[in-house]
């Protein structure tokens, strides 16, 4: 065989192969229709794993345990603090506090924004150095509410506007860590972190615990602003905690709970109750049977 005969016949056999490189239509078809049959089974699969259970969404500071504790005015005195530490006189460092929290319902969220300040170091220097230990105990009747929260009808998550190291630290001390089955904290470690009562931090909520349906969020908070944000978001079932009469700080300022309780449109189908126990009734459905 002459070289040129070869060099046709290497050519041949190159063609020939590279053909098969070329799907047939109908191998294009029957490809199409697996990938389909795969999406629906995977889509299936998804819906039948949805969880459509309730979620009960509690709120830690002054919820969890009480006002009377008086942690809001140890950490209203840390916050001012570091206000004065940032070189801000005494007098702009009270309204600076108040404004921000006014504002954007946490003070450091204002001060991230216009100072860029470290947030973490201010966790650390604020939240951080509460005596926790020294205030709080295992809460034996907190326990038993969250225990006869009928799981099988309810999941329960905390959800607080501190940085995730204090939301551990405050449901470990009370005994009812193991109760909560997620928690959203603000991510101090995001210089563009959300907090309640941005509609952007109950979005990121309901995203983290794979959740859809609004209608069928709890939810309880201390602070009205924070649970007339979650029904103006369309949160089937809003609850106020209100221990009237009680001294908390809020912004720097003390504020006697419940003295600003003048009715509002806003807080129609939002239902106010003065000890957790109520929600037993508040929220019966989702209790076991006595």
């Amino acid at each position: 065989m002459t070289l040129c005969h070869l060099r046709a016949a290497a050519t041949r056999r190159a063609s020939g192969s590279l053909r098969t490189f070329f799907p047939t239509p109908q191998l294009i078809s029957f490809k199409l229709s697996a990938l389909i049959q795969l999406h629906s089974k995977m889509s299936t699969q998804a819906a039948s794993t949805q969880d459509d259970r309730y979620m009960i969404w509690l709120d830690i500071d002054n919820t969890l345990y009480s006002a009377s504790t008086r942690i809001s005015q140890a950490m209203g005195e840390r916050i001012h603090a570091y206000f004065l530490s940032l070189g801000f006189p005494e007098e702009e460092a009270t309204d600076l506090h108040h404004k921000y929290y006014t504002q954007y319902g946490l003070a450091l969220r204002g001060l991230v924004r216009h100072h860029q300040i470290d947030a973490l170091d201010f966790d650390r220097k604020c939240d951080g150095s509460l005596p926790l230990e020294d205030i709080l105990e295992p809460d034996h009747k907190l326990r038993k509410l969250l225990e006869d929260m009928d799981r099988s009808k309810a999941r329960v998550w905390a959800l607080t506007n501190a940085y995730k190291t204090h939301a551990k630290r405050v449901l470990g001390i009370l005994g009812v860590e193991d109760q909560v089955e997620g928690v959203v904290f603000c991510d101090y470690s995001n210089p563009q972190f959300a907090c309640k009562p941005e509609p952007e931090y109950f979005h990121n909520a309901m995203q983290k615990a794979n959740l859809q349906d609004l209608s069928k969020c709890c939810f309880v908070d201390d602070s009205r602003a924070n649970v007339r944000a979650a029904k103006r978001l369309g949160w089937g079932r809003c609850v106020h905690f209100c221990e009237r009469g009680l001294v908390t700080v809020e912004g720097g300022k003390a504020k006697e709970i419940g003295r600003d309780g003048a009715l509002d449109p806003e807080d129609e189908g939002i239902t106010v109750i003065t000890d957790l126990e109520e929600l037993r009734t508040v929220w019966s459905d989702l209790f076991k049977a006595s």
